[in-house]
């Protein structure tokens, strides 16, 4: 077991409190103890349930200055110590004896200009994970500062550091590593997100230590995803050899040279208008590029609407048209939803949750309705957003986000989803390449796949005794695979607030039982597979059915939406492209 103890003085409460609530969201739990209670307590002495230490720079200090009076202090301290996190919460002072210490060594605390660029070091790859090598802009909310030995020193490993400076490093205090952070604070996920998405850059010190430490000193406990699916979105385009400043075959090409997939979402109105050669290039290149759901019509705000007849309708047609369209031209699509103009209302969540879409992928969390909901920090931290009747909305980022907020979605457990529009291949996709290729540098294996595929391969999961792994589903569907050489339990746990429109949940095809969690908030059933065996999860839900009926467009909407459609071509391949020119 990986134990976690949090130091805590009675003036510490509020900073425990968020320690705690980033470890929960790990699946973590963890004792509160005083300096004076955890030197009370023993272990076996067993080296796989050793204490992991998360604690203020005051705590700290109070604890080694305790365990230098004690005359078994270094023994007690080996025994039962794995590891400890450590952050100045405002405590400057106490960072810097800490480090003279247990270096011998005098350093300087220094404060970092705004501008700093702030580099996570390659030379732990196991403990940096999918950051490590990555370049920050932190933008700092207050004052931060950094540790500066002035000279090298081999005692000290600098994790995040600029220059001379560092802001997170690693010691080791009697063979036990201690992570220490210049931090002032550590975020609270339960703040409400700021903005359209989160953004590292805007808590680098507050988050990326702490989570660095916990995915490394839990990594049996925590939350793991099993790898990570990636995917690049270009909205709009017809399925035509050229749209906009979008080449098929170039796109193709480049795809193929760098690694990367994508997802063309494709606008359901334009079901009858794909031409033969893009089609051939959809066919023979299945695990390359696919088709996702851009709405229906593709007019403004058309799932932004809270009448439950005209979404239902829409959701179908959507559905009826992409089915048409592979039916005419063979080419499959993907049940996923990418909102037009990324505007939905919660309504339409739970409409689509019933009408057999997987899973929404979109850049916007927050509703159209006049009181969307409380979306919290980690509400977007998890794998999906799952505010809007429990149906999840994987979010996606644009290049120009930079890669080390990618970086740090991957870290978190979340797929790695890019968005793009034709306009962004004005330059033959340079940028879109160089950012596929920067993704692909990252410490952590992409698996590039369709939509679909992206929602069926991200859960979470966790091993709790040999041959049983617990699994968290979000999308109605989930893919997986028993790598192991004996039989495997999974047991599935699936947030839903709504039991009485589950249908059913079938593995393979099979029904499987299912019942509700203690609580009555979590879908749990079980599913085993033999080894080397890959399955397919379904969880069916009772097609939504609105109490007021919709019975299809008018005439005069559908003339809307039929010169809307042109007059946007008209705009992507001729006016946009020109402006680019001149």
């Amino acid at each position: 077991m990986e134990k976690a103890i949090l130091l805590t003085e009675p003036i510490e409460l509020s900073e425990a409190g968020k320690l705690s609530r980033v470890l929960d969201f790990f699946g973590v739990s963890a004792d509160r103890l005083s300096v004076a209670e955890f030197l009370t307590s023993r272990d076996d002495g067993n080296s796989d349930s050793k204490f992991r230490l998360l604690c203020t720079s005051g705590a700290f200090l109070k604890l080694q200055t305790a365990l230098e009076s004690k005359a078994d202090g270094v023994r007690f301290w080996q025994r039962n110590v794995h590891s400890a996190f450590v952050y100045a919460a405002g405590n400057f002072p106490a960072v810097g004896e800490i480090a003279a210490k247990i270096t011998g060594h005098e350093s300087s605390l220094e404060q970092s200009s705004p501008a700093t660029e702030w580099i996570i070091t390659d030379v732990l790859p196991e403990f940096c994970g999918s950051m490590s090598g990555v370049r920050v802009k932190a933008i700092a909310n207050g004052p931060e500062m950094g540790l500066n030995f002035g000279r090298s020193n081999s005692s000290v490993v600098n994790l995040i550091s600029s220059g001379n400076q560092a802001a997170f490093f690693k010691f080791v205090h009697h063979t036990i590593p201690i992570f220490l952070s210049t931090a002032t604070n550590i975020i609270d996920i339960q703040a409400r997100l700021e903005g359209r998405e989160f953004d590292i850059r805007q808590y680098f010190f507050s988050a990326t230590p702490l989570v660095l430490y916990i995915k490394w000193a839990f990594a049996q406990n925590c939350w793991q995803s099993p790898g990570t699916a990636a995917c690049l979105v270009i909205d709009d385009p017809l399925l035509k050899p050229r749209y906009g400043f979008l080449r098929f075959q170039n796109l193709l090409d480049l795809m193929r040279q760098h690694n990367f997939s994508t997802s063309i979402a494709f606008i359901p109105w334009n079901w009858r208008r794909s031409h033969a050669k893009v089609v051939r290039l959809f066919k023979d290149n299945r695990g390359r590029i696919s088709l996702s759901i851009h709405g229906c019509d593709h007019t403004g705000g058309e799932f932004g609407s809270v009448d439950s007849g005209r979404l239902a309708w829409k959701s179908r047609e959507s559905l009826r048209r992409m089915g048409r369209h592979q039916s005419r031209t063979g080419v499959p699509h993907d049940a996923v939803m990418v909102f037009p103009q990324g505007v939905f209302s919660a309504r339409a969540m739970e409409v689509l949750k019933r009408s057999h879409f997987l899973g929404v992928v979109n850049s916007e969390v927050f509703s159209s309705d006049s009181k969307p909901p409380l979306i919290k920090i980690e509400d977007y931290w998890n794998v999906a957003v799952m505010n809007y009747s429990d149906f999840p909305i994987f979010t996606r980022r644009y290049p120009s986000a930079g890669v080390e907020n990618f970086a740090f979605d991957i870290l978190l457990g979340k797929p790695c989803l890019v968005v793009a529009h034709h306009n962004d291949c004005h330059d033959d996709c340079r940028h879109i390449v160089a950012c596929m290729e920067r993704l692909n540098q990252l410490n952590a294996p992409l698996h590039w796949t369709s939509l679909g595929e992206v929602v069926r391969r991200s859960f979470r999961q966790r091993e709790v005794s040999p041959g049983v792994a617990e699994i968290e589903m979000y999308g109605s569907e989930v893919r997986i695979e028993n790598l192991t050489t004996s039989k495997k339990i999974f047991r599935f746990g699936k947030r839903e607030g709504v039991v009485k429109n589950i249908n059913a949940v079938h593995a393979a095809g099979q029904p499987v039982p299912w019942r509700l969690s203690e609580g009555g908030q979590n879908l749990a059933f079980e599913v085993e597979l033999n080894p080397g065996q890959s399955e397919i999860v379904t969880v069916m839900f009772q097609e939504y059915v609105a109490l007021e009926g919709f019975e299809g467009e008018t005439a005069l909407y559908k003339l809307k939406a039929l010169v809307r459609r042109y007059l946007c071509e008209m705009r992507d391949n001729y006016v946009t492209r020109k402006s680019f020119s001149t």
